[in-house]
């Protein structure tokens, strides 16, 4: 597949853009942890993942299960840029009765694979997926192969996006043990280290490092990559493919609230409101510029 990278890199602007306009001035909104994605999402749904928009409910489709739910706006911005439904939808974000809620909804959005935000439940639910479509594989994968002597169709993969502050809840590890446990080496998980939760630093708050370490300890591959380089994303993940036997961990270094200059590394836009003339400096810093 032909990686076109200045097309990623202006997907992920179009999506930071998105975010803002949908959250707007005057209305809280979890932007500073969805900008962050930015370039994750847009290489997960733009350049990786198996998905059909015209039939979310393909069996052969890659899962994203956001257990960072609230990051879920960076999300949505991707889904309507892929067609899963009209972008007329998204100046509904939040709004009683809209189809866009401030956490996923799988009962009333398209592409959304599971209800998450309660932090710490979404790697759970990508072990019971990971676990249930490698089942469903094998005895698939028998029938094809008695049938024409070969296999052709890959196992679908779980991408699971977790946040750094996230880690301080404990069903993250009884999930990452049972990942392990279970050898569930088509699940890739991404963490978005950006160091800032709600109120503050990670460190300072509930401090979840040494990450690699612990990862590792608890029988993942581990890889590292900046999570706002187009290149290395790709790689990264294009590596965790390669990996049998186990589930792949990796470290995305990225930057709260990228793109948007008051809002970077600041833990005041983790659910911030702009003022109008923030929102208009959001907005003119986003368009057309290249963020490095």
């Amino acid at each position: 597949m032909n990686i076109n990278i200045t097309d990623l890199e202006s997907k992920a602007r179009e999506i930071r853009y998105s975010i803002v306009k949908m959250v707007g001035p005057g209305q809280a909104g979890h932007f500073g942890g969805s900008c962050s994605l930015a370039e994750i999402i847009a290489v997960l749904y733009f350049y990786k993942m198996r998905h059909d928009p015209k039939n979310p409910g393909w069996e052969g489709r890659d899962r994203l299960i956001l257990s960072k739910g609230h990051a879920a706006v960076a999300q949505y911005a991707a889904l309507a840029m892929c067609g899963y439904f009209p972008a007329e939808e998204l100046p509904g974000l939040k709004k009683l009765g809209a189809m866009l809620q401030g956490h996923p909804d799988m009962a009333r959005t398209p592409g959304i694979e599971a209800n998450t935000g309660s932090l710490g439940q979404g790697l759970s639910i990508a072990c019971g997926m990971a676990a249930g479509i490698r089942l469903d594989f094998s005895k698939a994968g028998k029938a094809e192969h008695n049938m024409t002597g070969h296999s052709k169709s890959p196992i679908s993969r779980i991408y699971c996006v977790v946040g750094d502050g996230e880690l301080a809840e404990g069903q993250i590890w009884e999930a990452a043990m049972a990942a392990s446990f279970y050898r569930l080496d088509n699940l890739t998980g991404i963490l978005d280290c950006n160091r800032l939760q709600a109120t503050g630093p990670v460190a300072e708050r509930f401090d979840t490092n040494p990450h690699k370490e612990k990862w590792e300890a608890f029988g993942w591959k581990v890889l590292e990559t900046d999570g706002h380089s187009i290149e290395q994303i790709i790689s990264s993940l294009e590596q965790a493919d390669q990996v049998k036997g186990r589930p792949v961990m990796i470290i995305a270094h990225t930057v709260k609230g990228k793109g948007i200059p008051f809002a970077e590394n600041n833990a005041a836009f983790h659910n911030g409101i702009m003022s109008e003339e923030q929102f208009e400096l959001a907005c003119g810093a986003l368009c057309g510029q290249k963020y490095t």
